[in-house]
């Protein structure tokens, strides 16, 4: 079993990914209110991938995992795959896995949209500083 801490690797992750293109070409409106998220994730470096990994849009930094966006049909989620050792000091993350947490978006929920773009930016770094050559 890998350590807490060691990446979780997705292989045939690409820059753009046109199956990830698809997942968000509709007019469901959770996957909307994803969209400039996953967004977010894409620019948070030149080396952040994307593949489609379980039905969902996952970024990755080369073929190490840090975030997903999923569609439910009450609510939209944005999961971190190093959740539990993300600083959250606004309390958005939920979960209560070894390693991975979430966030939950709902139509005409509030959002601190400033705390969970410093959740997807650490969870990058996270990602980017545990990744080896792979």
């Amino acid at each position: 079993m890998p350590a807490a801490d060691a990446p979780f690797l997705l292989t045939g992750a690409v820059r753009r990914d046109p199956a990830v293109a698809a997942w968000f070409d509709t007019t469901d409106p959770l996957r909307q209110i994803l969209r400039p998220w996953f967004e977010r994730m894409r620019a948070c470096g030149e080396d952040v991938r994307e593949v489609i990994h379980d039905r969902c849009p996952t970024a990755c930094v080369g073929q190490a995992a840090f975030a997903y966006v999923a569609a439910y049909r009450a609510h939209a989620a944005i999961g971190f795959f190093h959740g539990a050792s993300l600083p959250d000091p606004a309390g958005l993350l939920e979960g209560a896995g070894k390693r991975m947490r979430h966030v939950k978006l709902r139509l005409g929920g509030g959002l601190d949209e400033a705390a969970l773009g410093a959740l997807i930016a650490a969870g990058y770094a996270v990602a980017r500083s545990s990744r080896e050559d792979f």
